[in-house]
């Protein structure tokens, strides 16, 4: 696919484009479910999804909810959503009842599509909990009227035979109705769709806040997902392994679409599980691999690893959250996807801005996040003076282009906060560029630690840490001093069997690095708590340093 064939093209034409031109070659694969379609077959599965959706009387700019794992059923309404212009709302597999009643609420649902549950998570007692009048709220047309959620008609429940509760339609139950509506009646719909209508929404990870729904439209997460294929050197040939969420964009535009935008194969996991990536890399032979340092962390530390056969691997994309240098060394040498690619970006640009390249030096693959994708505008701003720095100076990275998203739904405010009056998006986040365009993310703005004057940045710390042969991830941040104002924490995971102590790491950095870097605090956990894109949760490890050393900020008696 040329980059002609993507201008002005909607989510359901590109599934057009790429069914005709390869009809027979394998779409979608579950190869633990034993489930593989081909683009003629998952064609035909998304268009009876489409006319059912029709027959529940969703028309185009009405809002879908998606809650639940990779399962097959969100990858047939993420393309049939798109043939027929209904907006996909994203919800977090982690989110509870309040957080789901925020989300129906706010985005103005229609319906809301459910899988039975993840882990010891029951989702349809959740909803009853975040909806208690779901029971008793449907009427004699079929249709729910819950007064809390006046939009919300439908509720569908994916993975069950039959009803699981009142109000609740079962999965096949809801195909049925594709009868009613014909093949003509889809393709006027998808006929009067326009690539820059809005037809993903996608709620920020709500680290801090309230979760804001990002509006990306047809040209926004098409045009992004061909544009990183490209980077990737993606074909028809390729087969991808998705174990990230579709909930994030990582699943649905970094794995679906930049699958299909390349005519590949999509081979996504569930649930991720270490072992269960290998296996799924190892029987499909995968040649490319989706994934935060995390688990790629994970998949390289498993038991087992030497029993599964990873050479089949080219490339793949490490992003989510910043990607420790040695983490990156270890996925080219040990897993041997020596063309990785590093992406960085946010929801609020679909999400990509910048890449590695295929044929990149390894240094730079390893010490960036590449460049600009084509048809992307980026500068780096000072963040006191909006002003534009020099090569090699630190601020605030700015882009502009096709993939800034169209606004937060319903929130004017929040997006003109983010959004400047040139179309200019703001992220937030400290990088340099240097004189070739290559982008180097050094923090986040609001993650800076100010020790006494002195300003510190946390990725540098961690990338220091990373080096230490018995760490196997290390976060780092700021907490409360009374002297200081703020000092330096470390969480840190260690490699098996260590016996690496609180001391032994201060030592460390008191031999390589300035004395005021070095961390104050050191704690050794099991695990991070992170969002489920694989956004690390920095304030959660705050709040509990904190309180377990009684913190106090300057100034407060105790």
């Amino acid at each position: 696919m040329r980059p002609e064939d993507v201008e002005g093209l909607t989510v359901g034409g590109l599934l057009d484009l790429v069914t005709e031109r390869r009809p027979e070659s394998d779409a979608l694969v579950y190869a633990d479910r034993g489930l593989r379609y081909s683009y003629a077959e998952f064609n035909e599965v998304v268009g009876r999804c489409a006319r059912a959706l029709m027959a529940l009387g969703l028309k185009k700019g009405d809002h879908l909810a998606v809650w639940g794992q990779n399962v097959p059923e969100w990858v047939t309404l993420q393309f049939a959503t798109g043939r027929i212009g209904v907006v996909l709302v994203t919800i977090n597999p982690a989110y509870r009842s309040r957080e789901l009643q925020y989300v129906l609420e706010q985005s103005d649902a229609a319906a809301l599509f459910l899988t039975e549950g993840v882990g010891e998570a029951d989702f349809v007692e959740i909803l009853q909990n975040a909806v208690p009048d779901l029971a008793e709220g449907s009427a004699d047309s079929g249709e729910l009227q819950v007064e809390e959620l006046p939009y919300l008609k439908h509720v569908v429940l994916i993975g069950a035979g039959d009803k699981a509760a009142t109000g609740v339609t079962s999965y096949e139950e809801f195909l049925e109705g594709a009868e009613k509506v014909s093949a003509d009646e889809l393709r006027e719909r998808q006929d009067s769709l326009s690539a820059d209508e809005v037809i993903n929404m996608q709620y920020t990870s709500g680290t801090t806040g309230f979760p804001k729904g990002v509006q990306l439209t047809h040209t926004n997460i098409v045009k992004n997902a061909f544009y990183i294929g490209e980077c990737m050197k993606l074909g028809p040939e390729d087969r991808i392994c998705i174990p990230v969420p579709f909930f994030h964009c990582f699943g649905c535009v970094l794995g679906t679409l930049n699958t299909v935008t390349h005519e590949g194969t999509m081979v996504p996991v569930e649930n991720f599980d270490a072992e269960q990536v290998l296996q799924a890399v190892h029987e499909e032979r995968c040649t490319a691999l989706l994934g935060v340092p995390t688990m790629f962390i994970a998949e390289l530390n498993h038991p087992d690893f030497e029993q599964y056969d990873t050479s089949s691997l080219r490339t793949g994309i490490m992003a989510g959250s910043p990607c420790p240098i040695e983490v990156m060394k270890k996925v080219v040498e040990v897993m041997g996807a020596g063309e990785i690619t590093i992406a960085y970006g946010q929801t609020e640009s679909s999400p990509v801005i910048t890449q590695t390249r295929t044929d990149d030096p390894i240094e730079l693959r390893v010490s960036s996040v590449g460049r600009k994708l084509p048809d992307v505008e980026v500068k780096i701003v000072d963040v006191a003076t909006g002003e534009e720095v020099g090569t090699g100076e630190q601020g605030d990275l700015c882009t502009r282009g096709y993939h800034v998203m169209r606004g937060y739904y319903k929130m004017d405010d929040k997006t003109a906060e983010v959004i400047d009056e040139d179309g200019w998006l703001h992220t937030g986040d400290l990088a340099t560029m240097d004189e070739n365009g290559y982008v180097k993310i050094t923090g986040r703005a609001k993650d800076m630690i100010i020790r006494g004057g002195e300003n510190i940045y946390p990725r540098e710390i961690e990338e220091f840490l990373y080096t230490h042969p018995e760490i196997s991830d290390v976060q780092v941040y700021g907490v409360p001093d009374e002297k200081y104002v703020e000092q330096v924490a470390a969480a840190i995971i260690k490699r098996p069997e260590s016996s690496l102590t609180e001391e032994d790491v201060k030592e460390f950095c008191r031999e390589n690095i300035a004395y005021y870097k070095v961390p104050e605090y050191v704690d050794f956990v099991e695990e991070f708590p992170m969002t489920a894109s694989g956004k690390i949760q920095k304030y959660k490890l705050r709040e509990v340093a904190v309180e377990r050393y009684d913190l106090e900020p300057a100034g407060v008696d105790i």
